[in-house]
């Protein structure tokens, strides 16, 4: 799969950021549209690669999806957490992060909107590394995405004590994952678009294995 390994981690924390701070998705469309699109509508790249609009749709959904992920982590600064979950929310941001650059990139060179921003906007650099500053209205419009977490489920999250945080954090993450892996199926199914199918398998494996992870943790 192809990746732009020369964009720095700056860039890919300021998009994020910029995914995560409550803006209105630009490209998921209603309901009524997703039911009018239909997933076996092919086009063809200047590269003689071809997509469909189940491919479009994967893309789309799954940047905020993989924002959201990325959002829960950044709530575990400052968390007392045991070592083993420390190191499964920092893997979680190191595959997740790049995977929204790369899906991003997809859907600029199709000229489909990428959700939630604009490229420039993504480009400008603005923020730091850090998430600081995330609006947990981010969430809004999207609760029928699969294992996507509501505005009040975030809040709760966030004003969880320190006793309850880390178990709350990981059934979340467990439901969410799950929601992701299912969203990997439909795109397996119906996608056409090599990268796309790839990624779907890598992240229907991935997850799995961190679901897997977490729920020993639970244990």
């Amino acid at each position: 799969m192809h990746t732009h390994t020369h964009r720095t981690t700056r860039r890919a924390a300021a998009l994020v950021l910029a995914l995560t701070t409550g803006l209105t998705l630009a490209a998921c469309g209603s309901d009524d549209s997703d039911a009018d699109a239909s997933p076996s509508a092919t086009h063809t790249d200047a590269d003689g690669q071809v997509h469909n609009d189940a491919d479009v749709a994967f893309a789309t959904e799954m940047i905020p999806h993989h924002a959201q992920a990325v959002q829960m982590v950044a709530m575990t600064r400052g968390r007392p957490l045991d070592p083993a979950v420390r190191r499964l929310a920092e893997d979680i941001r190191a595959a997740q992060t790049p995977e929204i650059e790369t899906m991003v990139d997809w859907l600029t060179a199709w000229g489909e909107d990428v959700p939630a921003t604009s490229m420039d906007h993504a480009h400008a650099g603005h923020g730091s590394d850090g998430m600081d500053g995330m609006d947990m209205s981010g969430t809004d419009g999207m609760d029928d995405m699969p294992g996507m977490m509501s505005t009040e489920e975030m809040q709760d999250l966030s004003d969880a004590s320190d006793d309850a945080f880390q178990d709350m954090w990981l059934r979340m993450m467990i439901e969410h994952h799950e929601g992701a892996i299912e969203m990997a199926g439909t795109e397996s199914e119906d996608g056409v678009y090599d990268d796309a199918l790839a990624l779907a398998d890598s992240i229907a494996t991935s997850q799995q294995r961190e679901i897997d992870t977490m729920q020993g943790l639970l244990d």
